[in-house]
């Protein structure tokens, strides 16, 4: 099952996406706009484009697990979102997921180039690990 990983900010949406056997996370890419319209039309364009059957977007908890104000902008996104799709949208906790991001590309070399086309770069890597981490749980079964 082709299933699309997002990780929401304000400014960036990174997207990550499945093989068809819902195995192996690959980035996809980033939008960058705070308008809201345009990022529900964004993603619902992706998730038609490329056949996707499951979304899972990452929830950025507090280290204590509350929900803080982040956590309630994408409760709301979500919302929106499945309203769009007609899919059920999984929220998965995603503490330390842009960390992770931060410390895979800095191990890999790190990445050339101005410093807003790496925070984009970040944004699908981030997805893309909390998407393998979703697809490799029993959840994802």
């Amino acid at each position: 099952m082709r299933t699309l990983g997002i990780d929401f900010g304000e400014a960036r949406i990174g997207l990550a996406l499945s093989d068809e056997s819902g195995t192996i996370a690959m980035p996809l890419e980033t939008l960058e706009t705070k308008d809201k319209g345009e990022q529900i039309r964004w993603v619902a364009d992706r998730v038609t484009d490329r056949e996707v059957k499951r979304v899972v977007v990452g929830l950025p908890l507090e280290m204590d697990g509350t929900a803080g104000p982040m956590a309630e902008m994408v409760e709301k996104f979500c919302t929106k979102l499945e309203a769009t799709v007609g899919l059920e949208i999984v929220r998965w906790d995603e503490r330390m997921t842009s960390l992770a991001a931060e410390r895979a590309v800095r191990e890999m070399g790190g990445r050339k180039g101005k410093k807003k086309k790496k925070k984009g770069h970040l944004d699908t890597i981030a997805a893309c690990l909390l998407l393998q981490a979703f697809l490799d749980s029993p959840s994802a079964r």
